[in-house]
């Protein structure tokens, strides 16, 4: 694996968490944003053949998640994360000024770098999405309905089919092993509607990433959405039998053969 440099930066909610897997003369900046409940460690490996590629990668823990200040997973607003996300971008681009920006974002974090193509997407020259809660997510809707939210966390085996993916997933202490919390239920509602409200993203290239059989964030679902974000330049890419965590899937090194790929196509701006 790569080395790994710290940062901290002063988030909306306090110290934010930033990971940065460094290149010594990168071509590009590549953008990590995380899922619900973890963290950017995770990322790793998929930073390691972006660096290798080429890449700097720089990748935050989101407030209330993995190193950062916060309320364990609390999100009350999705702007803030977004603004934090824009902050990293900031970081990034004083360190390497000029290189084209690609923004990947992951479950929840797919809805933080919608929102952030909608907001930020003239700074951007790329945007992949993998699994990205966006369209339609019948989850909150359905949890909310509830007057007592149940304790059900997330089934580590629904999100490769390699089982050591689910148990370090299952060990790790960063990640969050409990119930969601209604607030966070509330703003991913909210922010779901505010996208599909937003406006496409133009010109920007998007490349969609979805596991055909997985049942956290269902493809189907998310398809409306992609389809109304991205301006006509969609790539889309949907792997047979790949669960939620493609990055982590037993066809990885396919998934991010695509994204190299796609980066390769990638003008910068």
């Amino acid at each position: 694996m790569p080395h790994v440099r710290e940062h901290t930066l002063d988030g909306t909610h306090g110290p934010l968490a930033v990971h940065e897997w460094p290149h010594p003369a990168p071509r590009r900046l590549v953008l990590l944003v995380h899922g619900y409940g973890e963290h950017a460690g995770r990322y790793a490996g998929p930073a390691a053949v972006l660096t290798g590629h080429g890449a700097a990668v720089y990748a935050p823990d989101h407030a209330g998640h993995g190193r950062s200040a916060g309320e364990r997973v609390l999100v009350e607003d999705f702007e803030d994360l977004v603004t934090d996300v824009h902050a990293v971008a900031d970081l990034a681009r004083a360190a390497h000024p000029g290189l084209p920006l690609v923004l990947v974002g992951h479950s929840m974090g797919g809805l933080i770098a919608a929102r952030y193509a909608q907001r930020y997407g003239a700074e951007l020259s790329a945007l992949v999405l993998s699994g990205p809660v966006i369209g339609t997510w019948e989850l909150p809707g359905r949890l909310l309905a509830m007057d007592e939210i149940p304790d059900v966390p997330v089934n580590p085996s629904a999100l490769s089919r390699d089982p050591a993916v689910g148990a370090a997933y299952a060990a790790d202490p960063l990640v969050w092993h409990g119930p969601v919390k209604r607030p966070t239920l509330e703003a991913f509602a909210r922010t779901l509607e505010t996208v599909a409200e937003g406006g496409d993203v133009g010109a920007l290239p998007v490349l969609w990433l979805h596991g055909d059989d997985d049942r956290l964030v269902p493809p189907a679902g998310s398809r409306t959405g992609v389809e109304r974000l991205s301006g006509g330049r969609l790539t889309e890419r949907i792997f047979p039998g790949a669960r939620h965590e493609v990055f982590h899937e037993t066809c990885k090194q396919d998934v991010l053969a695509e994204v190299l790929t796609f980066l390769d196509r990638v003008p910068s701006r």
